[in-house]
């Protein structure tokens, strides 16, 4: 395992300093009111909400280098219950109105919002387990065969384990795609090794891959050479073209002009289809002027569990599904895995098919 780790992009610190101030409502509000509605005493509420409280400092600080059964399952615990928190927080507050007018017992609301919050929860799991299949029909202007081909995206290998890697390649191949796209976020753990990524062998075409911003966080290079080594085409501000296609990658940057800039170093082939790959959605414009013909990202996971949806849709204006600009699609992925609590609520993981249909088949 490489111990050496990038400094963390600027905005950390702001990152961390709000993550703390979120403690208060999400992880103290909670906690305390639900042990007063039942009745528990100082104690007993001080064994529940100590660790509760500070479980994320215990997963994400004091475990993270951990190996071992017990740190993985704490460390779930703690990705898990800070999934469900904010809905928790919810509930807490709808029941807070019946409680204050009599209309229910705090001890009824509370078993209310208990039982409501391990249903969501339940449900939450099972629906970021399998990946729905989406399927994406774009015409092209331009005279090629026919295009079929898969994009995964966000898929968080660290987070999600090699089985559920796996799981998805099965799902990609069954497809039969001509090629696989993997718009960044791969991998989100330090010392993945290859073996742990070797169901990338198994696709039944050829892999094209641009970075995100988990692969920045942990070991890049290293990333990059195991891709390498698998037969992954690795795509750092460059492209691969054939006869009718051109596919483009460029690595992820917090920066507006990033697809702008980068473009303007590549030969466009615009008499080919001109397929970018970008890991956030940034820079639609920019590919449209540059001549791109499908831009596809990810990164947003839609907000992946309510109520964050809303929080991502003021930070992005594209934030999820199909956008075009003059004669450029974007299409952005809601994500194929899931980062920190493996729930989904109110999105979807997908694996996203594109079936793209030239203006003629020039074999015809």
């Amino acid at each position: 395992m490489n111990s050496h780790r990038p400094d963390r992009p600027r905005g950390w610190q702001r990152f961390v300093l709000v993550a703390l101030l979120l403690h208060l409502p999400l992880f103290a509000y909670p906690v305390l009111r639900l042990c007063a509605w039942f009745g528990l005493g100082w104690l007993a509420t001080l064994l529940i909400f100590v660790p509760l409280f500070f479980n994320q400092i215990i997963a994400r600080v004091l475990l993270r280098d951990r190996d071992g059964r017990w740190a993985a399952w704490l460390r779930t615990a703690a990705d898990t219950y800070l999934g469900i928190s904010p809905v928790v927080l919810g509930l807490m507050l709808l029941a807070e109105i019946p409680v204050l007018l009599t209309w229910l017992q705090p001890r009824e609301a509370a078993w209310l919002v208990l039982g409501s919050a391990i249903g969501l929860t339940i449900y939450s799991v099972f629906n970021a387990l399998s990946p729905t299949v989406v399927t994406v029909h774009l015409p092209s202007s331009k005279d090629h065969p026919p295009l079929r081909f898969v994009q995964i995206s966000d898929v968080h290998i660290g987070s999600r384990s090699p089985r559920f890697l796996e799981h998805v390649i099965d799902k990609v191949n069954a497809l039969n795609p001509d090629f696989l796209c993997i718009t960044g976020d791969l991998i989100d753990a330090p010392g993945i090794g290859e073996d742990q990524l070797a169901a990338l062998t198994r696709v039944v075409g050829p892999t094209y891959f641009s970075i995100g911003n988990h692969e920045k966080y942990e070991d890049l290079e290293e990333i990059v050479q195991r891709l390498r080594n698998l037969g992954v085409n690795v795509l750092r501000n460059e492209d691969w073209h054939e006869e009718h296609l051109q596919v483009i990658g460029i690595d992820d940057m917090d920066d507006h002009r990033q697809v702008e800039r980068e473009l303007a170093r590549i030969d466009i082939h615009d008499h080919k289809f001109v397929l970018l790959l970008y890991h956030r959605p940034r820079g639609h414009e920019a590919a449209a002027a540059a001549g791109v013909d499908l831009m596809i990202s990810g990164h947003t996971h839609n907000g992946q569990i309510v109520p964050f949806n809303w929080v991502v849709n003021r930070v992005f204006d594209k934030a999820a599904g199909l956008f075009r600009h003059e004669d450029t699609h974007l299409y952005v992925s809601t994500g194929t895995g899931t980062w920190g609590p493996t729930m989904r609520l109110g999105t979807r993981s997908e694996i996203t098919l594109f079936e793209i249909s030239p203006r003629r088949d020039p074999e015809s």
